[in-house]
């Protein structure tokens, strides 16, 4: 295909030159936005007077034929082309002839590449919080079903106090809403348009930049040319939002991994999310939540690139940017591979409440409890920390735990152990007396309940 940048040059590039320089095997995935770009642009010409108007109603045509024949799978993309914005004017201009060679006044791949990649990820962006929500609503779902199913809680991976299932699947809810927000105030920040920056300096022709700016969705342009070609600060942005978000995902997935374990047996994974082994007959693997922990590190590492690339550009363009969109389009690619597979897999599985509940009697995690029980009736809380950290060390000899731990020999420590001791050291008194805001007391979840709901 001739190249529509030739006349400077006396010989044609080498083919692997070619096939380096190529980049249409990547960004050929924004040719709705690419042709979405070029129409607005062509329209803003004719109405400012650059070009025809007859000529702008050709290119509109045009266009509007070689979307309706991409998605149709009539035309294909010619893979020797050099990125999406060639091969879209290159078919334009066999089509539409003359006129089709109008459409570039005015504007240069700069901010067409500009343009098209802020188009795309803002569409990412918005499918991506829609499962980001989805999952938060499986959380949710789960929480108000399990407000009085009693968990150990964990620090250092010790049993540590008791919560409930609600409790701990909302502190992942809270995670996601954080990113969600996240995700959607870069997404927001990335809502301005580049076009009408040209390559570098803007145009000393006419255009109305807002004009296209508004018939494409944006909130505004951007305020210096040169920015806007150069920067890639939002494509960062976003990767970081999203490595973000798997550091959550993988948090979780390392948690459900952990859980349906014989060590835990806290839930059961459905079939339908699992895998066997080829050689051990009663395995029944997490593969999916291994995935999710493992495909971290691709976003991880795609954010890396990013900064990497843009480190040490000088401005304006360089073509070092290319490298921008793989990585972006991965790590976006790769959320919502996660996202779509984590919602139908945690509402599936199997909550094993008594395993759950056995798990928080045997750990002493009602401990602090009892030390506040002390504290309560005047001993300092220092004290009583160390003197429960006596009985529970008699209980572990004696193969106790402090609600069978007898009375007479609670009141062998300290004469304030009364028979309202039990009560007061009972897992669903320890849960419940937990009321302050953001605590695992059924009323405090629901509030936490509430306000996820809000954000649905």
């Amino acid at each position: 295909m001739p190249k529509l940048w030739e006349g400077r040059s006396s010989k044609r590039t080498a083919a692997a030159a070619d096939d380096f320089n190529s980049s249409v095997g990547i960004d050929g995935r924004m040719f709705r936005e690419d042709i979405a770009g070029s129409m607005a642009h062509a329209a803003m010409l004719a109405a400012r007077g650059i070009i025809p108007a007859d000529d702008a109603e050709k290119i509109m045509a045009g266009l509007e034929g070689i979307l309706a024949d991409l998605e149709s799978g009539r035309l294909e993309i010619d893979p020797s082309s050099e990125d999406i914005h060639m091969f879209v004017e290159a078919e334009l201009t066999a089509r539409a002839g003359e006129a089709g060679k109008r459409l570039h006044t005015a504007r240069s791949r700069n901010d067409q590449v500009a343009l098209d990649t802020r188009l795309y990820l803002r569409g990412e962006a918005e499918e991506t919080a829609r499962l980001i929500k989805a999952v938060i609503a499986v959380l949710v779902e789960l929480a108000g079903r399990h407000k009085e199913t009693i968990m150990p809680g964990y620090t250092h991976l010790q049993r540590a106090q008791p919560v409930t299932f609600a409790h701990h699947m909302l502190a992942y809810g809270m995670m996601l809403a954080r990113d969600l927000g996240r995700l959607e105030d870069a997404a927001r920040r990335m809502n301005v348009s580049p076009l009408g920056a040209c390559a570098l300096a803007g145009t000393t022709y006419g255009i109305d930049r807002r004009m296209t700016a508004e018939r494409l969705g944006f909130d505004g342009v951007c305020l210096n040319s040169l920015d806007a070609v150069s920067d890639r600060d939002f494509c960062v942005e976003l990767g970081a939002a999203l490595a973000l978000l798997m550091t959550h995902l993988s948090r979780l997935a390392e948690e459900l991994i952990l859980w349906t374990s014989w060590e835990f047996k806290f839930i059961e994974m459905d079939d339908a999310y699992t895998t066997g082994s080829s050689i051990m007959p009663q395995k029944k693997n997490s593969d999916m939540a291994e995935l999710i922990r493992g495909k971290t590190g691709r976003v991880y590492g795609n954010l890396v690139n990013l900064l990497t690339v843009m480190k040490g550009l000088p401005l304006a363009y360089n073509k070092d940017m290319q490298e921008d969109k793989e990585a972006i389009f991965d790590s976006f690619d790769t959320a919502k591979a996660c996202l779509g597979i984590l919602a139908p897999m945690l509402s599936t599985m199997t909550v094993n409440a008594e395993s759950m509940r056995r798990a928080a009697a045997e750990g002493f995690i009602n401990a602090t409890d009892l030390a506040d029980y002390l504290v309560k009736k005047g001993l300092p809380f220092r004290s009583a920390y160390k003197l429960v950290g006596r009985i529970v060390a008699e209980c572990i000899a004696s193969g106790l735990t402090l609600e069978t731990f007898p009375l007479e020999k609670y009141a062998g420590h300290s004469e304030l152990f009364g028979a309202d001791l039990y009560e007061a050291i009972s897992l669903e008194s320890c849960v419940s007396r937990r009321k302050t805001e953001g605590g695992p007391a059924p009323e405090s979840v629901e509030r936490q309940i509430e306000y996820l709901k809000g954000l649905l």
